[in-house]
């Protein structure tokens, strides 16, 4: 299947802001089941666009606004074929020693070790001691267990967290959106000494009754686990699935903070405001345009007493 996306990301500025800085990590990756068939990628007011791999080989996408502005856009515009594969089977995988020796031949320490969104804490501990989180069974059929648990515990709520929030507030309150749901699963598959990254991306959502959880029109969050005999394959605990033939990986990390759609920072004291809005369709389709954006974050302005100083852009949840 080959889908057509556009992702377009708003920022607002009164009064003007001036010397703003940003990188975005926009372009899908060409891997796997995956290859990225073109990409293009404009700024509004107009910049010089430069481009660099990161360490877990996301291309990054930077540039600068020196003049003063009251907006930035920015449009991301991209075809990706994506190869529809089976959904791994409990037969095909490996055991637990299959998995320690392939642990053990490779470098996956990054995606081992808690990292900043992604850490055991006491109410973590609580409910991977409810989930009977430990090494047992298969690693594919733990695996999905895990991401069934969390789909049914966990109520989907737009907007119930925040883009920085810990995963603390979604466990204490049972609900969140695909990127709460995608570190809590990571923090429980790490305590099993089990590689598992985040992967930021897009998800096509069909129309059927029965549908996805996650919201239409937004960037996506979900897992991938190293298993035995299968490789890295992929959890979306929001909305019950294994394996990704509607999934478009765009960045892989740690956690959300190492693949933020946008990461930026400004001079100026400003209210701001960041809308985001996100269409994924099959090439072969009209894409239908959101009436509204799906996610839209209004900050107040922030004093800066030094005037040398910079101000952190909004950065926006993947819901």
């Amino acid at each position: 299947m080959i889908y057509s996306v556009r992702h377009t990301t708003i920022f607002r500025y009164e009064p003007a802001v001036r010397e703003s800085i940003m990188e975005v990590r926009l372009q899908p990756r060409s891997d796997g089941d995956q290859r990225c068939l073109n990409f293009s990628l404009k700024v509004d007011p107009a910049a010089s666009i430069m481009q660099y791999r990161d360490f877990a080989g996301n291309t990054v996408h930077h540039f600068d606004i020196a003049a003063a502005h009251t907006q930035v856009t920015v449009t991301a515009e991209s075809s990706v074929e994506v190869q529809t594969t089976p959904v791994p089977r409990v037969a095909d995988c490996g055991d637990w020693s299959d998995l320690d020796a392939l642990v053990a031949s490779g470098d996956y320490w990054e995606m081992l070790l808690p990292s900043y969104f992604a850490c055991s804490t006491p109410a973590l501990e609580e409910l991977a001691k409810a989930l009977k989180c430990e090494r047992r069974g298969n690693p594919l059929e733990l695996l999905t267990e895990l991401n069934t648990a969390i789909y049914t515990l966990f109520a989907y709520v737009p907007n119930s967290t925040k883009v920085d929030s810990p995963i603390d507030e979604a466990l204490q309150a049972r609900q969140g959106v695909c990127q709460d749901f995608a570190h809590i699963m990571i923090a429980l598959v790490r305590r099993l000494r089990i590689p598992c990254r985040y992967v930021s991306g897009y998800m096509f959502h069909r129309d059927e009754k029965e549908k996805d959880r996650s919201l239409e029109g937004a960037s996506h969050a979900w897992v991938e686990v190293l298993a035995p005999r299968l490789g890295w394959v992929a959890f979306d605990p929001t909305n019950n699935l294994v394996g990704a033939d509607r999934h478009i990986r765009v960045a892989i990390g740690r956690d959300y903070a190492d693949v933020p759609p946008t990461r930026g920072v400004y001079k100026g004291e400003a209210q701001s405001e960041l809308s985001v809005t996100v269409t994924v369709s099959p090439a072969d389709k009209e894409p239908v345009e959101p009436a509204a954006p799906s996610f839209v974050v209004r900050s107040r302005p922030v004093l800066v007493r030094n005037t040398a100083k910079r101000v952190d852009q909004e950065q926006q949840q993947q819901q």
